[in-house]
């Protein structure tokens, strides 16, 4: 079952934005990112208030996705990466990404905090972070 309504084109312009965030990360890396994007789309917190579909968490402005910017972005969408996509969609939850709604590449260590959210983890060179279950209870909520 699905967390966030998607039709086929959102799946694929998630798994475009997916794979550009993050392919350097393999799969894992990928789905993390996509926790993040999935998350954004599914809670009414915080910066994500009217976010309530995928092109509007991928193209949020300011706080959006840089990837967007970038021509590898609209690239067409892979089968591997539509399938990573779906998973995301499904519910299908990544550490350290699980509850995380921002994530970024830094140069050197995570900071423990980043614009004022705490660092949830890192997987290879991207750090996440979750906001508290006080700001954002939704993020925390089964499915």
């Amino acid at each position: 079952m699905a967390v966030i309504k998607t039709s086929s084109s959102d799946i694929d312009m998630l798994a475009r934005l997916m794979r550009a965030e993050a392919e350097g990360e393999g799969e894992i890396g990928m789905m993390a990112a996509g926790n993040v994007m999935v998350n954004r789309v599914r809670v009414g917190c915080l910066d994500f208030t009217d976010i309530t579909t995928v092109p509007q968490m991928a193209f949020q402005s300011p706080g959006g996705f840089e990837a967007v910017q970038k021509s590898y972005f609209y690239q067409h969408a892979r089968e591997r990466d539509k399938r990573l996509a779906r998973r995301a969609v499904a519910g299908e939850r990544t550490p350290p990404a699980e509850f995380a709604l921002w994530f970024f590449r830094p140069d050197g260590p995570c900071p423990a905090q980043w614009w004022g959210q705490w660092n949830s983890g890192r997987y290879r060179a991207h750090c996440f972070y979750s906001p508290l279950a006080s700001e954002c209870p939704d993020v925390y909520s089964t499915y």
